[in-house]
């Protein structure tokens, strides 16, 4: 059966349509107790399966996608080339790890530190350098098609795992980032909250958590009371999955806003001020910070955003001035999780859409380059303490092991449990596999 779309993103131009009356019925009533959670909430219980396809036991329960938007480089990062002409390895130096043999950029004091609980990638590749359609395949592991808009991994998980603890399964640190972060050909019950502000500014607050000044629990209740009357004479008069997602919309929401320990997941205020400040009081820390907060409370993934790497000049300043808060908020973020026995079952993926070029351009800068970058992984059943994979001298090709979208792709959704060859359902009814072609690397995985 395919999958419907009940109600649209009214504020989401690509996803725009007109609502029914009904929906504008159920809008009233849904604002009058003070609820604008948005479409995330319209989860659906009904999930699709294969015939003679297993899922793999999970190893990983949550994800934290770290995307840095823009492309960043992997010789001013985590495959620096201290041998190579200085035309291609840059003017950045270079530091020994924890790692044999295994150096990172100067910038990266931290993060060389715990480089025995990382998996780095040196060989990642693919054929797109315009930044839309690299960031199509790194956020669904599918290049673009004109043909169909794909889901997210982020929106792939929601559908197959469902929410736990009374929570959004999708969260985008600080708002969606792009299109390429959405629920595609899926239903927008799979699509991500969003904080709606960032948690590194002055007076921070997760919008849509609390009622509406004035709406007290029993009005709060008799208005539910209300809202389940009206719900139950439309369900007399017709039976359809878009009541259906409806109904888990405003049981999602009822739920969190009504369950202090779903909202308490989103209060960054009280994580100890030592804690706020090991991460780094900026953007990067206080994001990441946030997102250990939610897959601990049992969100299962979290996307957020860091920084512009798009370096066409000056990136020698542009490193120095990006890297330095990315290596704290990491470092710590891996340490944190490790201390509160979580980073077993948390993937941490850092990925950006594509790297740099191998020769430093006439602006001192770098750039775009897909034919070979550098992503990172951590726990979840990775490999601790692993590079995989190389690039050539001056980095320009993959030299071994080179790692496809495909197959990273695959690889993530089989450590949180998902068989990647399973076929979702389409518009007109068209099974399409989760990841197409992608192998699971077992070398990645402990």
């Amino acid at each position: 059966m395919s999958e419907s779309k009940p109600v649209t993103w009214l504020d989401d131009p690509a996803h725009f349509r007109r609502p029914s009356r009904r929906e504008f019925l159920y809008t009233g009533l849904i604002g009058g107790l003070g609820l604008t959670l948005g479409d995330f909430f319209k989860l659906r219980a009904a999930q699709t399966s294969t015939p003679g396809i297993v899922a793999p036991p999970a190893v990983a329960q949550s994800l934290i996608h770290i995307f840095l938007p823009g492309g960043w480089s992997a010789q001013e990062t985590f495959d620096p080339k201290p041998f190579a002409p200085v035309e291609y390895r840059g003017a950045l130096g270079s530091i020994d790890t924890k790692l044999d043999g295994v150096r990172f950029s100067e910038h990266l004091k931290q993060t060389a530190k715990i480089a025995d609980k990382i998996t780095v990638v040196r060989s990642m590749t693919h054929g797109e350098a315009a930044h839309e359609r690299g960031t199509h395949n790194m956020f669904t592991g599918y290049r673009p098609s004109p043909a169909i808009q794909f889901p997210s991994m982020g929106s792939v998980v929601a559908h197959e795992l469902g929410s736990r603890n009374q929570l959004p399964p999708y969260v985008c640190v600080p708002n969606m980032p792009n299109e390429f972060a959405g629920s595609g050909y899926l239903s927008t019950a799979y699509g991500p909250f969003s904080l709606g502000g960032d948690p590194a500014s002055q007076g921070f607050a997760v919008r849509d958590l609390n009622m509406r000044q004035g709406i007290t629990p029993e009005r709060f209740d008799r208005r539910r009371n209300i809202l389940s009357t009206v719900d139950e004479h439309f369900r007399s008069l017709e039976k359809s999955d878009a009541l259906d997602a409806m109904d888990s919309f405003y049981q999602a929401a009822y739920a969190l806003v009504s369950a202090p320990e779903a909202r308490e997941a989103f209060n960054l205020a009280a994580e100890p001020e030592a804690m706020r400040a090991e991460y780094g009081k900026g953007e990067a820390g206080q994001r990441m910070l946030m997102a250990r907060r939610l897959v601990e409370a049992g969100v299962r993934f979290v996307s957020m955003t860091y920084g512009g790497w798009d370096m066409h000049a000056k990136i020698q300043d542009g490193i120095a001035k990006q890297l330095p808060p990315f290596d704290q908020a990491f470092a710590a973020l891996i340490r944190d999780l490790d201390q509160r026995g979580l980073l077993d079952t948390t993937i941490v993926m850092v990925t950006s859409e594509f790297g740099r070029t191998p020769k430093i351009n006439k602006d001192a800068g770098r750039d775009h380059w897909p034919r070979v970058f550098d992503v990172v992984f951590a726990g979840g059943g990775f490999k601790r303490g692993l590079v995989y994979g190389s690039s050539d001298p001056t980095g320009s090709e993959p030299d071994q092991d080179p790692l496809t979208v495909e197959n990273m792709a695959a690889t993530v959704y089989h450590q949180l449990g998902i068989a990647p060859e399973k076929k979702l359902i389409a518009p007109g009814n068209r099974p399409i596999d989760i990841v197409r072609t992608g192998s699971v690397v077992t070398e990645l995985l402990a």
